[in-house]
């Protein structure tokens, strides 16, 4: 449903009105790297210019550290209290690639027998405003995941960007709220949209997943990880990459069970308490990574664990390359 059109002179002001009802996460520039970051009146918007940033928006539903619960004794009585408040977000300028990233930690962590109620809390508030790509990074390779780069299902709202303003297309009833709010930064009608981005990386995906299946003790593994020095780059600048650990701290009669971020590529990640670990070495982390990502996850939801957002290749220093384990699956016999 068309929205109207937002001018990207009225950028400033229809961020400042959404800032009225929720605290408003745009793609910026800061501290040597580029993240989403709260919208404030004089912070440079020059990150709207990014095909996609550095660091994913997925921190503000799946936090690099955030508690659970909280819990205090007072004699023989214990009382928890979930940590389930969550405050209104709206995601403005997200791209394509990490809308759907969205959609692959939903699946996680609100589908199957069990709703995770923290990132419930949050998702149910979180607004997702997007913007359509009319140009590929050198590493995009949307596409070839089934993303379209000029699409967005998920997204409240998707912007699709015409020569110098968005044409607005309303998808859902949140989305209708937050053009309701901007309204006064909107003018009627709508202009010619740019063509949508045509990614040139691009790998044939048809048959891999289910190959890759029945490739755990192929020998390509035992060369795939020799170039991967550990480091986790590639599982924190992931926007779909959700491994966690837990811990409590306790002060006292009380304390906090949290939650962190940790790498399946991280050797304590699989040690058990007493010593043994079933991925001892590179070799089955690298595997369980790729195979997570391309076969494991698409096995039991129904989807690839990739969104093709290219932040792997462009920041691991060793430049592992998950289309070239892809295509080396797909020729192999």
């Amino acid at each position: 449903m068309g929205g109207g059109m937002l001018k990207r002179e009225n950028l400033k002001q229809a961020l400042a009105l959404l800032s009225k009802q929720a605290t408003v996460l745009v793609p910026a520039n800061t501290e040597g790297a580029s993240r989403f970051m709260p919208f404030k009146e004089d912070l440079d918007l020059d990150g709207m210019g990014l095909i996609n940033t550095v660091l994913p928006p997925k921190d503000y539903l799946f936090s690099q550290t955030e508690k659970l619960y909280s819990f205090k004794k007072d004699g023989q009585r214990v009382t928890v209290e979930e940590a389930m408040q969550a405050d209104p977000r709206i995601v403005f300028g997200i791209r394509p690639c990490d809308v759907a990233s969205i959609g692959c930690l939903d699946k996680v962590f609100l589908t199957g027998d069990f709703v995770d109620s923290v990132y419930k809390a949050k998702r149910e508030k979180f607004g997702i405003i997007a913007i359509g790509c009319d140009k590929a990074d050198k590493t995009c390779f949307c596409s070839s995941m089934g993303v379209e780069p000029g699409e967005a299902a998920l997204a409240d709202i998707l912007l699709y960007p015409t020569a110098d303003s968005w044409n607005l297309a309303i998808q859902s009833e949140m989305g209708k709220a937050m053009a309701e709010t901007m309204k006064d930064a909107l003018i009627d009608g709508e202009e010619e949209k740019l063509p949508g981005a045509v990614p040139e990386l691009k790998i044939d995906m048809d048959g891999v997943p289910e190959k890759l299946s029945s490739m755990f003790d192929h020998p390509m593994w035992d060369e795939a990880w020799r170039s991967c020095l550990g480091c986790g780059t590639c599982t924190f600048v992931c926007p779909t990459c959700y491994c966690f650990e837990m811990e409590t701290l306790t002060k006292g009669n009380e304390g906090i069970t949290q939650r962190t971020w940790d790498s399946c590529m991280f050797s304590e990640y699989t040690r058990m308490a007493g010593g043994h670990n079933p991925r001892p070495s590179k070799k089955e982390r690298v595997r369980n990574r790729f195979m997570h990502k391309l076969s494991f996850f698409k096995e039991r939801y129904g989807q690839n664990l990739c969104v093709g957002c290219g932040r792997c290749l462009s920041k691991c220093p060793k430049s592992m390359d998950i289309i070239h384990i892809a295509e080396t699956a797909k020729e192999l016999k």
